[in-house]
């Protein structure tokens, strides 16, 4: 992103209170994109999700739903993303600069444990696609490498022997709406393919370190360095069981609960569980069956939550666009 479109994004931080962690995202965001009425998406990380809502409602009232506002006020705002969400707080329709904004709130340690254990994959998702860092205080930016790892762990696992770098990213990018009930109907259906294709350099720029180590590692080989390569890997079950490896420890743990666990002495001296692997195939099914059962489960909160925190009027107009780019898909 360009420093002056930067400058300008992080400026809308002034009328916020403190953050820990932001980052923007949306098509507004891709390189190509013309549509200047598209929203921008931001995630903001707090460490006091109620403490700041409190002091944003003093701000920036207008910001919430009115009904949010006069029946509990944060206190509400925040049990309602924690109990009936997955922790993530949205406030759409944002008007500011002559651009249409919707900011995301969630607690700092919320946000880290999605990233490291996928334990709701709703961000840890979206962290998974390019996003543009504007403040980054606890380092979540190195924090998410991780995140990254098993991402493309995840998507090697569900790829055939031989695929092309776009296969590779179009797999990541839809591991977090496997199960997504809105891509059901109120979603572009096209929305993978325009993710990728229009942003398929950051893609390979956030990629490249871990795809040049699965190489190193000969997990991984490439026909040329262009940015269309084609791919090939290694399928056997001594792969298999490194990719599965590299997956957060709550995957593996609810993958080990249905194909079974053993006990392996490590270098460390310390016993590990390993998931059981009869075959690539039976891994790579599991493993899609923990995810889309995650997200299927995630989605459908976020939802409901995200529908009260709209409001009726907001609501009822977020959907309806969702479902307009659904039926022009």
């Amino acid at each position: 992103m360009e420093n002056g479109k930067k400058d300008e994004l992080k400026n809308f931080l002034e009328v916020l209170p403190s953050v820990e962690f932001c980052c923007v995202y949306g098509s507004a965001l891709h390189p190509n994109n013309q549509d200047k009425s598209s929203m921008v998406d931001f995630i903001l990380g707090v460490s006091d999700p109620r403490q700041w809502h409190s002091e944003n409602l003093k701000l920036n009232r207008d910001h919430y739903a009115s009904w949010m506002v006069h029946l509990g006020g944060a206190k509400l705002i925040t049990e309602v993303a924690d109990e009936i969400g997955v922790g993530v707080h949205f406030n759409p329709f944002i008007t500011w600069n002559d651009k249409m904004l919707k900011y995301g709130v969630v607690r700092m340690h919320d946000l880290v444990q999605d990233i490291l254990n996928w334990e709701r994959f709703y961000l840890s998702g979206r962290l998974q696609k390019p996003v543009h860092i504007l403040v980054d205080n606890l380092d979540i930016g190195n924090v998410n490498s991780a995140n990254l790892r098993a991402a493309l762990s995840a998507a090697l696992l569900l790829l055939p022997s031989k695929f092309t770098e776009e296969d590779l990213y179009s797999k990541i990018c839809s591991l977090s709406y496997m199960g997504d009930l809105r891509m059901l109907f109120a979603e572009d259906k096209n929305k993978v393919k325009k993710i990728v294709q229009g942003q398929f350099g950051l893609f390979h720029s956030m990629y490249r370190p871990i795809l040049q180590d699965y190489e190193a590692k000969e997990l991984l080989r490439f026909s040329s360095s262009d940015y269309q390569s084609n791919i090939s890997q290694d399928c056997g079950l001594s792969v298999t069981r490194s990719l599965v490896r590299a997956l957060p420890p709550l995957v593996r743990s609810k993958m080990g609960m249905k194909l079974g666990e053993e006990k392996l002495w490590s270098d460390s001296g310390r016993f590990l569980h390993e998931v059981i692997i009869g075959s690539r195939e039976e891994a790579a099914k599991c493993m899609h069956k923990v995810l889309r059962r995650t997200v299927m489960i995630s989605s459908a909160r976020q939802a409901i939550s995200g529908l009260l925190a709209a409001g009726g009027i907001n609501a009822t107009r977020y959907l309806a666009s969702k479902v307009c780019k659904a039926w022009k898909s």
